[in-house]
């Protein structure tokens, strides 16, 4: 398995076995799976920033993720990060949730909340390999 690391990723995660690409949708992405699957990587400030002054762009990305077989959102923040208002914006804690729990339902998207960089990159690449995974064992049912 091979991630594919859309080429606007301005911090990109390093993967063991990866390479730059243009993603139509999200920042991560398999090899001959990018129709299918998308991680969308956000800072703390960056996910705020993208329910307030960049919600817009944000919907219009997570409404191309609608059609995909499964899209994440990894968050590099905790849920009580958020709680105690641990972000730049004026954008209140119960408003920041409220949207992250409407967008989930209409979006269909999961969200992940990880505490750090590392953690972030690290359930980052279990999903992608999960669904890797997921993808092998249906074609090898399909194949017997």
């Amino acid at each position: 398995m091979k991630i594919i690391v859309d080429t606007r990723e301005q911090r990109p995660y390093k993967f063991k076995d990866s390479q730059v690409g243009t993603l139509a949708c999200g920042d991560y992405s398999i090899l001959g799976l990018e129709d299918c699957i998308a991680i969308e990587r956000k800072t703390i400030d960056d996910l705020v920033g993208c329910l307030t002054t960049g919600r817009d762009r944000f919907e219009r990305e997570l409404y191309k993720g609608k059609s995909l077989d499964y899209m994440a959102l990894v968050a590099e923040a905790t849920l009580s990060d958020i709680v105690n208002h641990n972000y730049r914006s004026q954008m209140e804690p119960k408003a920041v949730i409220q949207s992250l729990i409407a967008f989930s339902i209409r979006y269909k998207v999961a969200v992940w909340f990880c505490e750090s960089r590392e953690y972030g990159a690290r359930v980052t690449e279990s999903l992608l390999t999960k669904y890797a995974g997921e993808i092998e064992k249906k074609f090898k049912t399909i194949q017997n």
